[in-house]
Protein backbone atom coordinates (compact mmCIF):
# COMPACT_ATOMS: atom_id res chain seq x y z
CA UNK A 1 0.00 0.00 0.00
CA UNK A 2 1.02 3.52 -0.77
CA UNK A 3 0.70 5.87 2.16
CA UNK A 4 0.10 10.19 1.93
CA UNK A 5 0.67 12.24 5.24
CA UNK A 6 -0.15 16.03 5.02
CA UNK A 7 0.55 18.41 7.60
CA UNK A 8 2.68 20.67 9.32
CA UNK A 9 5.62 20.62 11.50
CA UNK A 10 3.86 17.91 13.85
CA UNK A 11 3.85 15.09 10.27
CA UNK A 12 7.46 16.78 9.15
CA UNK A 13 8.79 15.51 12.80
CA UNK A 14 10.33 19.69 13.57
CA UNK A 15 13.03 18.65 16.01
CA UNK A 16 13.43 15.00 15.49
CA UNK A 17 15.29 11.66 13.03
CA UNK A 18 13.64 11.32 10.53
CA UNK A 19 12.68 7.71 11.69
CA UNK A 20 10.82 8.93 15.02
CA UNK A 21 8.69 11.05 13.03
CA UNK A 22 4.81 9.37 14.05
CA UNK A 23 3.70 8.61 10.41
CA UNK A 24 6.80 6.86 9.96
CA UNK A 25 6.59 4.93 13.28
CA UNK A 26 3.21 4.12 11.90
CA UNK A 27 4.06 2.57 8.69
CA UNK A 28 6.72 0.54 10.54
CA UNK A 29 4.43 -0.54 13.60
CA UNK A 30 1.75 -1.30 10.48
CA UNK A 31 4.24 -3.90 8.73
CA UNK A 32 5.18 -5.50 11.90
CA UNK A 33 0.96 -6.47 12.13
CA UNK A 34 1.47 -7.75 8.60
CA UNK A 35 -0.12 -4.76 7.02
CA UNK A 36 2.14 -4.30 3.87
CA UNK A 37 2.49 -0.36 3.67
CA UNK A 38 5.25 1.29 2.29
CA UNK A 39 6.49 4.44 3.93
CA UNK A 40 4.82 7.57 3.76
CA UNK A 41 5.58 10.71 1.12
CA UNK A 42 5.34 13.52 3.62
CA UNK A 43 4.15 16.53 2.31
CA UNK A 44 4.53 18.81 5.55
CA UNK A 45 6.70 21.71 6.61
CA UNK A 46 6.89 23.86 9.89
CA UNK A 47 4.45 26.19 10.28
CA UNK A 48 2.39 25.66 7.32
CA UNK A 49 -1.54 26.28 7.71
CA UNK A 50 -4.38 25.13 5.81
CA UNK A 51 -4.18 27.29 2.78
CA UNK A 52 -0.10 26.52 2.56
CA UNK A 53 -0.76 23.19 3.08
CA UNK A 54 -3.39 22.89 0.01
CA UNK A 55 -0.99 25.24 -2.18
CA UNK A 56 1.73 23.01 -1.69
CA UNK A 57 -0.34 20.34 -3.01
CA UNK A 58 -1.22 22.32 -6.04
CA UNK A 59 2.28 22.55 -6.26
CA UNK A 60 2.83 18.91 -6.13
CA UNK A 61 0.10 17.67 -8.35
CA UNK A 62 -0.17 15.03 -9.86
CA UNK A 63 -0.12 13.67 -6.72
CA UNK A 64 -1.77 10.29 -8.10
CA UNK A 65 -3.69 7.57 -6.08
CA UNK A 66 -2.81 6.32 -2.50
CA UNK A 67 -4.05 3.78 -0.47
CA UNK A 68 -3.72 5.24 2.99
CA UNK A 69 -3.77 8.96 3.39
CA UNK A 70 -3.35 11.05 7.57
CA UNK A 71 -4.31 14.66 7.89
CA UNK A 72 -3.22 16.71 10.65
CA UNK A 73 -3.05 20.32 10.13
CA UNK A 74 -4.41 23.58 12.01
CA UNK A 75 -2.11 24.64 14.63
CA UNK A 76 -0.84 27.60 12.45
CA UNK A 77 -3.72 28.74 11.91
CA UNK A 78 -4.99 29.00 15.96
CA UNK A 79 -1.49 30.48 16.31
CA UNK A 80 -1.63 33.53 13.57
CA UNK A 81 -5.19 34.17 15.39
CA UNK A 82 -6.49 32.92 12.04
CA UNK A 83 -10.57 32.60 12.70
CA UNK A 84 -12.56 29.61 12.92
CA UNK A 85 -14.79 29.92 9.65
CA UNK A 86 -11.60 29.98 7.77
CA UNK A 87 -10.40 26.84 9.32
CA UNK A 88 -13.34 25.23 8.99
CA UNK A 89 -13.84 25.69 5.64
CA UNK A 90 -9.99 25.80 4.29
CA UNK A 91 -9.85 22.01 6.54
CA UNK A 92 -13.24 20.72 4.59
CA UNK A 93 -11.39 21.16 1.16
CA UNK A 94 -8.01 19.54 2.45
CA UNK A 95 -10.45 16.84 3.55
CA UNK A 96 -12.60 16.28 0.26
CA UNK A 97 -9.08 16.38 -1.77
CA UNK A 98 -7.33 13.50 1.02
CA UNK A 99 -10.01 11.20 0.23
CA UNK A 100 -9.53 11.78 -3.80
CA UNK A 101 -5.96 11.11 -3.07
CA UNK A 102 -7.05 7.97 -1.30
CA UNK A 103 -9.11 7.00 -4.55
CA UNK A 104 -12.67 7.82 -2.95
CA UNK A 105 -12.40 5.60 -0.22
CA UNK A 106 -13.61 7.96 2.99
CA UNK A 107 -12.45 5.12 4.76
CA UNK A 108 -8.61 4.99 3.48
CA UNK A 109 -8.05 8.17 5.53
CA UNK A 110 -7.19 9.43 9.00
CA UNK A 111 -7.50 12.84 10.56
CA UNK A 112 -5.30 13.51 14.03
CA UNK A 113 -6.83 16.32 15.91
CA UNK A 114 -4.05 19.17 17.03
CA UNK A 115 -1.89 19.08 19.73
CA UNK A 116 -2.16 21.75 22.29
CA UNK A 117 1.43 23.56 22.71
CA UNK A 118 0.00 25.74 25.32
CA UNK A 119 1.46 23.37 27.89
CA UNK A 120 4.85 23.42 26.31
CA UNK A 121 7.51 25.50 27.68
CA UNK A 122 7.25 27.68 24.97
CA UNK A 123 3.72 28.39 25.93
CA UNK A 124 4.76 29.23 29.27
CA UNK A 125 7.03 31.43 28.13
CA UNK A 126 4.71 33.05 25.44
CA UNK A 127 2.69 35.35 27.10
CA UNK A 128 0.02 34.35 25.45
CA UNK A 129 -3.42 33.47 27.37
CA UNK A 130 -2.82 30.07 27.58
CA UNK A 131 -6.51 29.33 28.37
CA UNK A 132 -7.55 30.66 25.37
CA UNK A 133 -5.02 28.88 23.47
CA UNK A 134 -6.85 25.83 24.56
CA UNK A 135 -10.47 26.88 23.50
CA UNK A 136 -9.59 27.99 20.46
CA UNK A 137 -7.94 24.73 19.91
CA UNK A 138 -10.79 22.88 21.40
CA UNK A 139 -13.22 24.53 19.20
CA UNK A 140 -10.62 23.77 16.04
CA UNK A 141 -11.01 20.39 16.70
CA UNK A 142 -13.81 20.29 17.37
CA UNK A 143 -14.81 21.17 13.51
CA UNK A 144 -12.34 19.06 12.91
CA UNK A 145 -14.17 16.06 14.33
CA UNK A 146 -17.76 17.09 12.86
CA UNK A 147 -16.21 17.45 9.35
CA UNK A 148 -14.49 14.12 9.43
CA UNK A 149 -17.68 12.10 11.40
CA UNK A 150 -19.95 14.09 8.13
CA UNK A 151 -17.84 12.84 6.05
CA UNK A 152 -17.36 9.47 7.47
CA UNK A 153 -13.38 9.91 8.03
CA UNK A 154 -11.55 8.10 11.23
CA UNK A 155 -10.65 10.56 13.76
CA UNK A 156 -8.10 10.21 15.79
CA UNK A 157 -7.69 12.66 19.50
CA UNK A 158 -4.28 12.88 20.63
CA UNK A 159 -5.03 16.34 22.34
CA UNK A 160 -5.80 14.74 25.50
CA UNK A 161 -2.34 13.23 25.91
CA UNK A 162 -0.33 16.25 24.56
CA UNK A 163 -2.00 17.84 27.39
CA UNK A 164 -1.39 15.70 29.91
CA UNK A 165 2.04 14.63 29.00
CA UNK A 166 3.24 17.41 27.03
CA UNK A 167 4.64 19.86 29.44
CA UNK A 168 6.99 17.17 30.50
CA UNK A 169 10.41 17.91 29.25
CA UNK A 170 11.06 15.07 28.22
CA UNK A 171 8.27 15.04 25.58
CA UNK A 172 9.65 18.24 24.08
CA UNK A 173 12.29 18.67 21.08
CA UNK A 174 15.13 21.20 22.07
CA UNK A 175 13.24 23.93 21.12
CA UNK A 176 10.24 23.35 24.19
CA UNK A 177 7.98 24.22 21.60
CA UNK A 178 7.89 20.97 18.91
CA UNK A 179 7.30 17.20 20.52
CA UNK A 180 10.23 15.00 21.36
CA UNK A 181 10.10 11.30 19.84
CA UNK A 182 8.31 9.99 23.17
CA UNK A 183 5.64 11.98 21.93
CA UNK A 184 5.37 10.75 18.80
CA UNK A 185 5.24 7.72 20.21
CA UNK A 186 2.19 8.42 22.55
CA UNK A 187 0.30 9.69 19.52
CA UNK A 188 1.36 6.31 17.49
CA UNK A 189 -0.38 4.41 20.20
CA UNK A 190 -3.32 6.46 19.59
CA UNK A 191 -3.28 6.08 15.63
CA UNK A 192 -2.15 2.66 15.30
CA UNK A 193 -5.50 0.98 16.43
CA UNK A 194 -7.08 2.90 13.98
CA UNK A 195 -5.24 2.25 11.24
CA UNK A 196 -5.00 -0.98 11.59
CA UNK A 197 -8.67 -1.42 11.43
CA UNK A 198 -9.04 0.96 8.41
CA UNK A 199 -6.43 -1.29 6.07
CA UNK A 200 -7.28 -4.53 7.58
CA UNK A 201 -11.26 -4.31 7.21
CA UNK A 202 -11.16 -2.64 4.04
CA UNK A 203 -8.56 -4.82 2.22
CA UNK A 204 -9.84 -6.58 -0.94
CA UNK A 205 -10.69 -9.95 -0.83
Amino acid sequence: MKYLALGDSYTIGEGVAEDARWPVLLARALRDGDVAIDDPRIIATTGWTTDELAAAMDAAAPLGDWDFVTLLIGVNNQYRGRGLDEYRAQFESLLHRAIVLAGGRCERVMVLSIPDWGVTRFGAESGRDLAQVSRELDAFNDAARELSTRHGVAFVDIAPVSRARGGEPAMQAADGLHPSAAMHALWLQAALPVAQRLLVDTEPD
